[in-house]
Parts: C-alpha cells; structure tokens; sequence
C-alpha cells in the first residue's frame, strides 16, 4: 500500500500535472530529453528529473513513450540514442560495424558541431557516411528543415521526425554505405538549390580537395556542390591530407572543415593557409 501511495502522490503533484498522453509541458520535456540526448548520446533518469523539477516516475513514463515512438533505447536509469531496426541485418556484418565504430565518439562530436550550423527554415544536403550520419541524429527540432538526400539509411533515421521534410533522390542502391547514385540520380538534383552542404569524405586534402573511392559518388556529390551555397566538410582526423581516387570537390569551394581534437596544428595548416576555416571538436 506505502508504495503504491507514494507513486500516486509523485504521478499527481508534478508541477500540479496527471499523467496525460499530450499537453504542452509534456512536449517541453520531451524536446528537452531529446536534446539532452543530441548532446551526450545518453541521459540519466535521475538527472533529468532534476533538471526538468519533476519525479523519477514521470521522467521514466516520458522515456518509455519516446522509445515506443522509435527516438530512443532505454536502459537502466535513463537512456541512450536509438538506433533504428533498419541496421539489424548488419550486426554480425564486421566490417559495417567497423565503420560504425572506427573513431566514433570522435564522430559523434563532429557531428553535433555540424548541427548547430544549421540555420531555421535551411534547405540542407547530406553525402553518404558515418559522420554525416551523426549530423542528421543532432539536427535541431522544429526548426523547418529539408533534408535533401542521396542516403537510404538517414531517409530512414529521418522518417520519425516529422518536423523535418525529406527528399530522398532516385537511383540505385550501392551497398557499401546505403547510397542511390546513377544518372536518375543525379537527375533529381537538375534544379535543386541547396543552402548547406556537409560533404562526408574518405579523404580530405588541403591540395586535392575531398575526395572518395567510389566514382559514381564523387560525380553526384560533386553535382551537390554545385547545387549549394555553402559547403561543409566533416571528417576526423585520419583523414586529412588523405587523397583518394576520385575527387568531389577541390578545396577552394570547402569554406569551413570540422574535425577532432586529434588533428594537429600540423595537419590543419595546410587547410588554414588555403583559407578553409577549420574546426576542431
């Protein structure tokens, strides 16, 4: 009986709200969860009780809702960012997960400094990769965004947030990193115009430009640098002054590159005398 009186008492008095499936501080506390979750890639339950000044009890029926809608995973005492069912097929997959975990806090950092770039009401374009990936997982919300996309796997990530339009192209289906490329592709771009581009490279060089190892990709994310008015390159520090097979653009159209704390003052020099502005996260 204790029990069950304390958690009715904590279910009614917080912030003199009952449990409800809606409401405004309701939707206030789960944009604030999911920005917790933007920033640090887990939260705790008890934290966020803190900060948001209301019980445990309400921080958890929160929690379960936002997982039940697909935006995170729930673990013991809080969360940590959801990772769709979509990559299933490909956890026993060695060298997909390699990617996945090849510097990825590093990533994860990267990613959140690119999202912040944004501005409200953009028209942004994302290239295929890992650490594009984590630019769309820290957009932020209700900002009236376009996300304009040649990658299965972000249209995906993407298809919950319903404050943000996805245009996905035509194409097809390359299985290295989810990418649509071909001429029907390319086409869909004809008369696009594109605010920002983060570009996503297998190499970043301060002569060559970004560049990666596939030509079908290189062709159709230079085409997107051609469609846009800003360009963004992100890419950790293993791959700067890297120069792989096909070039997507040269360094003079890349205005701002953000990579790690593990690029040296070395290593970013060249891209500084090159005029590129450079971020390190």
């Amino acid at each position: 009986m204790a029990r069950s009186s304390i958690t009715r008492r904590e279910a009614v008095t917080d912030e003199g709200e009952r449990p409800s499936p809606g409401g405004d501080k309701q939707k206030k506390r789960f944009q604030a969860i999911l920005k917790a979750l933007q920033e640090n890639g887990t939260i705790s339950g008890e934290e966020l009780s803190t900060s948001l000044k209301v019980s445990v009890v309400t921080i958890r029926r929160d929690l379960d809702t936002l997982e039940k809608q697909g935006l995170l995973n729930r673990t013991h005492g809080g969360a940590i960012v959801g990772h769709p069912m979509f990559y299933e097929p490909f956890k026993n997959d060695r060298s997909f997960m390699a990617q996945i975990q090849h510097f990825a806090e590093e990533k994860h950092r990267i990613g959140r400094a690119a999202a912040a770039l944004v501005q409200p009401g953009e028209t942004i374009a994302v290239t295929p990769g890992t650490t594009t990936a984590e630019i769309i997982r820290g957009l932020p919300f209700n900002a009236d965004l376009t996300v304009v996309t040649n990658t299965v796997n972000i249209a995906m990530e993407l298809s919950k947030r319903k404050d943000i339009d996805v245009f996905v192209t035509g194409g097809h289906l390359r299985g290295d990193w989810f990418s649509l490329v071909g001429p029907s592709a390319i086409q869909s771009f004809k008369d696009m115009l594109i605010h920002t581009l983060f570009i996503g490279a297998d190499g970043v060089d301060a002569k060559w430009g970004a560049s990666c190892h596939n030509s079908e990709e290189a062709e159709l994310n230079g085409m997107l640098v051609n469609r846009s008015r800003r360009h963004i390159a992100v890419a950790d520090h293993s791959k700067l002054n890297i120069v792989a097979k096909w070039r997507i653009c040269e360094t003079s159209s890349i205005q701002t590159l953000i990579t790690d704390s593990g690029a040296t003052d070395e290593m970013i020099a060249p891209f500084i005398e090159a005029g590129v502005e450079v971020v390190r996260v």
